[in-house]
């Protein structure tokens, strides 16, 4: 039995080892995003379209109060209910300290400063496809100078309510290993600048399928069913599919813009946080979308 047991515990030592390696939290140097200089005027388009008010403003907020970041907004899932932060520019409370690197770590691969993982409630999963185009980090270092100019709140965040075993954080590395996947998703010709724009808002910036894509069981994203439609997290209703939709692209830049589909109705619930931010983009953001969606095969 002793000669058994040395080798037994050896193999959970070097086991036990080699996951807590694969489900490290991965993080850029602190230099990568030291060219990138941040324009505030240029990250309140990248807020927008990020949609980042419609998850971090208070549960009630509207108009100029969503520029207040104090979090809050609870989120029900099957896993339990994750409540958004506070990322306003508090230094205490919220990310007034984060540095652009920071910023990006949490937006690309979903660690925090201190080196923990982030809940996939956060679409880091989407974001970290901003990395494929060039303007990806610029982007970031854009939306960190424009978050700094927001007004801040105090308001400490609050834990998410998550039970076992889903609360233990490290497992999240080796859920990230197994699903996330920063390629593009949808093989779209890209033979055209519209096209290529439409597919980094639509997939990476944007996020939409985080919402319009159903995911399996253990909560990732079933991307050979893209845009599909998918079950409400919250477990009333369903997302109705925006892949395939026999809508123009005339009618869906007048969606985003407006919250009118052709058929007379409007965009409710979240959707309608949604388009209050992409009514807000240059007018060729709302085209490049459309022009994306109807491309899809």
């Amino acid at each position: 039995m002793r000669r058994l047991l040395i080798p037994v515990l050896a193999l959970g030592l070097v086991s036990g080892f080699a996951l807590w390696q694969m489900s490290r939290p991965k993080q850029l140097p602190e230099t990568a995003l030291a060219g990138f200089v941040g324009d505030a005027a240029l990250g309140e388009a990248v807020f927008h379209a990020a949609g980042c008010a419609s998850c971090h403003a208070a549960p009630e907020a509207t108009g100029a109060d969503k520029r207040l970041l104090s979090g809050g907004m609870r989120f029900a899932s099957p896993f339990g209910t994750f409540i958004a932060p506070n990322i306003s520019p508090d230094p205490r409370h919220g990310i007034g300290g984060w540095s652009k690197t920071d910023l990006a770590n949490a937006m690309l691969f979903g660690t925090s400063p201190d080196g923990q993982h982030y809940y996939p409630a956060f679409p880091y999963g989407s974001y970290g496809r901003m990395t494929h185009r060039r303007e990806g980090l610029q982007d970031i270092a854009h939306l960190h100078a424009y978050l700094q100019t927001l007004p801040a709140s105090s308001a400490p965040s609050q834990p998410h309510e998550v039970g076992f075993p889903f609360n233990i954080r490290r497992g999240l590395g080796l859920w990230k290993r197994v699903f996330l996947q920063d390629d593009w998703v949808a093989s779209v010709p890209l033979d055209s600048a519209p096209l290529q724009r439409g597919r980094y808002l639509v997939e990476a910036l944007g996020h939409c399928g985080e919402c319009h894509t159903p995911r399996n069981l253990l909560g990732a994203p079933q991307t050979d069913q893209w845009l599909t439609g998918a079950a409400n997290p919250s477990g009333t209703g369903r997302i109705p599919a925006i892949h395939a939709l026999d809508w123009s692209e005339a009618d869906i830049v007048y969606y985003l813009e407006t919250g009118f589909t052709p058929d007379f109705d409007s965009a409710g619930g979240h959707m309608a946080a949604v388009v209050e931010n992409t009514a807000k983009l240059p007018p060729s953001d709302r085209a490049a979308i459309a022009a994306y969606l109807v491309a899809l095969p």
